[in-house]
């Protein structure tokens, strides 16, 4: 009889620990500003991620890499991503930090929380290697719906990009088990809930890792969604970029001290476009801002799903980009056929990638704040305390610098999960990052976070240490330094003042560099065998 009791004990036990483990989901969106979203300065219409963001954390000085693939790696394993393999896009490289996929000595968060009792599931873009032993079933995830890189939105499109796979397995984009006529938007939303089904009825906890295309060139929109912007950008990047600037200093989400960075002189002043080209612009930024309202949406729907089947309130919710807004295709954006449907190509371009990173320097591939500031908003009804009570108003703002590698550690320790040492008979690199649960939890209690971070992609690079920033943009390119408290547009260059902090400095990002496989470069050293796989897109 008391082994009995003992034994039902111990099952009851882990059933009501696993009851009690949060419920776990990360968005990542992409190509987005750090300026995009309501909450952090936007015109854009986003209600759903502003109550988030009301009845959460907003946190001003969250980093991701600067450039998709990176981030996917970085963000799922909780390394930066040369350590993972993934230092640039899905080329092979043929060196350590440049194999264009997920390698052995990384786990996923769906593989640390799988042994916790997490039901795991993914949706949407994946871009971290897809072949057999990369794709989401193979790293940890229970169910998936995703593709293998992104860029489209409508079914119909370009098939290689739009190709969908199910839990692994090739689908036609008509499949009967899709919605008709999907947007790719709501479409990760729908599968989402459906996996959580799943999870629910195995009475799990569930981790859901969802990334949307959007707004990731080729912008694309339903034409209701476009009509709702048109003829909003006609005021110009200038005068809508010092708005946004001053909603982010009345949010405090920005210091009022530092200088805007200026207008690069790649981009016109709005008033010596002619009318004709105004108008071309406008039209450019509507579906831009479509894609970012419909995506907001999604997200409502989300939200929604999680209250109807009543696990919003011990769900941790953990929003970000990739990377910042894209300036490819140069100051004028390209369009190409109609944004409506799933054969065109626009691209919003650099002149309104300078409003939607407002108001840091710089776009998507740099390591300058343009291209690795993000938003996160963080929501979790039941594990956060309410703070002052003008949060309940606002929500708070948890300005301690954090990045992508923390996203891993915080999984970890929310949902009481073991990171390994060993997986599939490989050693496994130990995580980089730190929990973020104390500043969720009780941010006047939290001690600050004292470390480095580091950047590097394409040659540019980076490291931070407290307030100061090194900065280069391209491998040759001269060091830069920057004391983000008092300038974090980083407009006052200290490195010719300060020559002994820039030495410092270089030698602690080197030496970083040598240990997460950032050197050798792709074409330096002895290459490894599997050199020469075709890149995917980005």
């Amino acid at each position: 009889m008391k082994c009995f009791l003992s034994v039902l004990f111990c099952v009851l036990g882990g059933f009501l620990q696993a009851a009690d483990k949060p419920n776990i989901v990360v968005i990542l969106v992409d190509d987005m500003g750090f300026a995009d979203l309501g909450c952090y300065g936007s015109e854009i219409p986003t209600p759903n991620l502003d109550a988030l963001a009301k009845g959460g954390v907003r946190f001003t000085q969250f980093y991701n890499t600067g450039r998709c693939c990176p981030t996917r790696a970085s963000l799922l394993t909780g390394l930066y991503s040369h350590q993972a393999g993934v230092g640039h896009m899905t080329t092979d490289n043929g060196v350590p930090g440049y194999r264009g996929k997920l390698n052995d000595s990384c786990v996923t968060i769906a593989q640390v929380l799988q042994p916790a009792g997490y039901f795991t599931a993914m949706t949407g873009k994946w871009h971290v290697g897809h072949e057999p032993g990369v794709y989401p079933k193979d790293r940890g995830f229970d169910r998936s719906l995703n593709a293998a890189a992104g860029g489209f939105y409508f079914a119909g499109g370009d098939k290689a990009k739009a190709k969908l796979f199910l839990n692994g397995e090739s689908i036609a984009n008509d499949d009967p088990r899709l919605p008709k006529d999907w947007y790719s938007t709501d479409l990760w939303t729908t599968f989402g809930l459906k996996f959580i089904d799943e999870a629910l009825a195995a009475k799990k906890p569930f981790y859901l890792h969802l990334c949307h295309n959007a707004p990731h060139f080729p912008l694309q929109a339903p034409a209701d969604a476009i009509a709702k912007f048109r003829g909003k950008y006609k005021e110009g990047w200038g005068a809508l970029r010092d708005a946004r600037i001053q909603r982010q200093r009345d949010m405090g989400l920005i210091d009022a001290a530092w200088e805007k960075a200026p207008r690069p002189p790649t981009i016109q002043v709005w008033k010596d476009h002619t009318p004709e080209e105004q108008g071309r612009f406008d039209h450019l930024m509507a579906v831009y801002a479509a894609t970012v309202h419909r995506m907001d949406q999604a997200i409502g729907d989300l939200v929604n799903g999680l209250k109807d089947r009543g696990v919003l309130e011990n769900t941790l919710i953990l929003f970000m980009s990739d990377n910042g807004g894209n300036a490819e295709s140069g100051p004028k954006g390209r369009i190409d056929g109609d944004p409506t449907q799933a054969a065109s190509n626009w691209f919003c371009g650099e002149s309104w990638a300078f409003l939607e990173n407002a108001p840091f320097r710089k776009y998507k591939h740099y390591n300058h704040e343009g291209g690795i500031a993000t938003p996160l908003i963080a929501h979790w009804p039941a594990g956060m305390k309410t703070g002052r009570p003008s949060d309940h108003e606002t929500g708070r703002l948890a300005h301690t610098p954090a990045h992508l590698i923390d996203i891993m550690a915080t999984c970890v320790d929310v949902g009481g999960a073991s990171y390994p040492k060993e997986h599939n008979g490989h050693a496994i690199t130990p995580m980089e990052g730190t929990s973020l649960k104390p500043l969720l939890v009780s941010p006047s209690e939290s001690p600050p976070i004292s470390r480095s971070l580091f950047w590097e992609h394409e040659g540019n690079a980076a490291v931070r240490h407290g307030d100061l920033k090194l900065v280069r943009t391209g491998r040759n390119g001269p060091w830069e330094l920057y004391d983000l408290k008092a300038d974090r547009t980083e407009q006052h260059d200290l490195a010719t003042a300060q020559p002994d902090k820039v030495k410092e400095l270089v030698a602690e990002w080197q030496k970083w560099a040598e240990r997460a496989h950032v050197v050798p470069y792709p074409g330096e050293g002895k290459a490894t065998k599997g050199k020469g796989k075709k890149k995917a897109a980005n």
